[in-house]
């Protein structure tokens, strides 16, 4: 175990290192003056050279890089300019509470949807659930999420008005309800045939027809034996997808008028805010790298015949 996580701590570190430097570069090519984005066309040379000087764009890019990292080292990720005392590490860490409470929603109900529907699924394949389960699963995948939340909006807050308007200033668990069923519609129809297919694979087994052929109870034999050892792929899903739910929160909070990462990334780009943005890709780099490592220390708590050699 000692020498597996030593290793993937290695590729982890690779891997975020690249993803620095690829940001910082790409940034740096995009075309057009940050400042003049920033201050606008009309803001005096005074204030251009001010905050040229502030954002080290004054210096050299191996100069900019190297200053960088030491932003990146010491945990502040930058001081923003204009806002005396306040690091994008303290920007980053007011927003992101919400999107992982978002993020987890959203999870939570993909999980609640995709495994009642694959194990159906899979326990009577072909049939009119099986059937029914297919066709959830393909509008789930083939509806973006960027019109799949306005919909919402309009049938559940405007028509019915059965749950609150983002602009009406309500705050509580029911303003969550609408943007987890769009960030996690896509993920349950993921979720939904992975879980049948694997179920249909492990029902298969000569172990699952000994466990029937002992009389133990149909429900027993579906949770216990099948599904814990069907689960190792669907993990594998939960922890690829989990980043993309990060990011897929980017559009998510901005049709819902949520504060979070993808807010502040948004108006970041659109301000081209050099520090936000590196903040923000390197935090979700930095989730999927983390949530991949627990992924796989997961797998042996779930098979215990899994082992780290």
């Amino acid at each position: 175990m000692t020498t597996f996580l030593l290793r993937r701590l290695l590729a982890s570190i690779i891997v975020i290192f690249g993803v620095v430097t690829l940001v910082f570069l790409v940034l740096r090519a995009v075309p057009g003056d940050p400042i003049a984005s920033i201050l606008g066309e009309q803001a005096l040379a005074v204030d251009k050279q001010a905050m040229r000087e502030c954002l080290n764009l004054d210096k050299s890019l191996w100069q900019q890089y190297v200053l960088f990292w030491g932003d990146v080292a010491n945990g502040t990720l930058g001081t923003l300019c204009g806002e005396r005392g306040v690091t994008v590490s303290d920007k980053l860490m007011a927003n992101i509470p919400a999107t992982f409470q978002l993020a987890l929603a959203s999870l939570a109900i993909a999980l609640m949807i995709s495994l009642p529907l694959g194990i159906a699924s899979a326990l009577r394949p072909n049939s009119w659930v099986d059937n029914s389960s297919a066709v959830i699963a393909l509008l789930g995948i083939s509806v973006p999420s960027f019109w799949l939340g306005p919909m919402l909006l309009i049938l559940f807050s405007i028509t019915l008005q059965a749950l609150p308007n983002p602009g009406s200033g309500v705050t509580g668990l029911s303003t969550l309800i609408l943007p987890a069923i769009t960030l996690g519609s896509a993920l349950a129809a993921k979720l939904t045939r992975m879980t049948r297919s694997s179920m249909m694979e492990v029902l298969s087994q000569d172990y699952v027809r000994t466990a029937k052929a002992k009389g133990n109870p149909a429900w027993k034999v579906t949770i216990k034996h099948a599904l814990r050892n069907a689960l190792i792929p669907v993990i594998t899903i939960l922890g690829l997808q989990f980043g993309a739910l990060l990011g897929g929160a980017i559009i998510v909070e901005k049709v819902f008028a949520r504060p979070g990462l993808g807010t502040l990334l948004l108006d970041a780009i659109n301000s081209r805010n050099y520090l936000i943005v590196q903040g923000c890709v390197i935090f979700i780099a930095f989730a999927y790298v983390v949530v991949n490592l627990l992924t796989d220390l997961i797998y042996s708590w779930v098979d215990p015949r899994i082992r780290y050699d």
